[in-house]
């Protein structure tokens, strides 16, 4: 599936940058990130006539860019299992994923820059669950 590549690339991608960047760095490279996501996602959802086009995968990068920048530093466990719960809530979209992806779908014959924005932040909400599920997760571990 292109999600999962993407997802993977992203990981590989992270490990070889967060070399040479650091906090601030990936802020910056965030932030443009979103909004070229923002303007691709719109353009190419406009040519290719669908809301949230599956070979679209900058959106999994950038979310999981952003999950990896708040754990790490991080062993290789716990970097497979923010990429298992990411991919998870990213292509299953329970609860609040699936809220995040129904919001911005068009009517029939209207793509526009919600598009963009709605490719975008479904995965930003799949990041945000995947977050919140590690650090439930590790504060249960805490107790035993």
């Amino acid at each position: 599936a292109p999600g999962t590549v993407g997802t993977l690339w992203a990981w590989a991608s992270f490990l070889v940058l967060d070399q040479w960047l650091n906090q601030l760095d990936w802020a910056w490279v965030l932030a443009a990130g979103l909004v070229v996501g923002l303007w691709a996602g719109t353009h190419a959802a406009r040519q290719l006539c669908r809301a949230d086009p599956g070979v679209v995968v900058w959106d999994e990068v950038i979310a999981f860019w952003l999950v990896l920048l708040l754990v790490m530093p991080a062993d290789v466990f716990t970097q497979a299992l923010a990429f298992g719960l990411f991919r998870y809530f990213d292509a299953v979209k329970p609860g609040p994923v699936g809220w995040a992806d129904r919001l911005c779908k068009p009517r029939a014959g209207e793509i526009g820059w919600l598009q963009g924005f709605g490719i975008l932040f479904d995965d930003l909400v799949a990041a945000g669950c995947t977050l919140l599920a590690l650090a439930l997760g590790h504060t249960v571990l805490q107790q035993f």
